[in-house]
């Protein structure tokens, strides 16, 4: 099962994401957890601490210059990237860690090469993983025009009640009925009420397929630095939940 997590950025969607990550290991299986975001916080929300080299590969910039063979202009389209699992994922009691982050350059400018690397290992570990892989993408849609999330099994659109996060929503669930996805669900994050489904639903065509309530331990073990992995509360049954939906779904 290949679940990618899309939306705009401050939806929660890293803390929704480690929480399924959490769910699936509770029903027995395997999981491979890839951030993919350019401010990446998967590993910190999954207990994984720093000094457990939680540095993003995007950061590494002469050896993803070095795999894509940069010679001034010109680089390679197929990178080697069969051995960088091996050298930086990290494991941990049946869950697996992979650290990619996104280039962002200042002013707008393009990384290609570094990017290209970036992205060709991201589609390896996506095709070649055993696991359950859940992958937290990086915030907006750029990723759409590239294709990334096609071979996913769901994509789980995370959405706030808020016209800001539901026109991002929006976009993401636009492109991928132009690019024919399958199983795009909608997921609310920090629901309150009866009102704000029924706001989602309304905005977005498409009823959440399950909802997170807002969760003062969650909130209280981010600000504390704890992992989401040791916490209790609505949030965590929802996740619960979720990993029932999506198992059933994908039987």
């Amino acid at each position: 099962m290949k679940i990618a997590f899309c939306g705009k950025g401050g939806v929660g969607k890293s803390t929704v994401a480690a929480l399924l990550c959490r769910a699936l290991r509770e029903e027995g299986l395997s999981v491979l957890a890839i951030d993919a975001d350019p401010s990446p916080h998967l590993g910190r929300l999954l207990g994984f601490s720093e000094e457990e080299k939680l540095t993003p590969l995007s950061e590494m910039r002469e050896l993803l210059a070095e795999r894509a063979e940069k010679a001034g202009p010109y680089y390679t389209l197929n990178p080697r990237i069969e051995d960088l699992p091996e050298r930086f994922m990290l494991t941990r009691d049946g869950l697996k860690l992979m650290v990619l982050g996104a280039i962002r350059e200042a002013g707008g400018g393009c990384a290609c090469p570094e990017q290209t690397v970036l992205r060709r290992l991201l589609s390896h570990l996506i095709l070649q993983a055993r696991e359950a892989v859940v992958v937290d993408m990086e915030a907006g849609v750029e990723h759409f025009g590239r294709g990334t999330v096609v071979p996913m099994d769901f994509i789980l659109v995370v959405t706030q009640p808020y016209r800001g996060s539901l026109e991002t929503a929006k976009q993401i669930l636009r492109l991928a009925r132009e690019l024919e996805l399958k199983n795009v669900l909608v997921v609310g994050n920090a629901v309150r009420t009866t009102e704000d489904e029924a706001f989602i639903e309304k905005t977005l065509g498409q009823s959440p397929v399950l909802s997170f309530p807002e969760d003062p331990q969650v909130a209280a073990a981010e600000r504390e630095g704890r992992s989401l992995l040791e916490v209790e509360g609505p949030a965590v049954e929802a996740a619960r939940r979720l990993a029932r939906i999506l198992l059933s779904h994908g039987a």
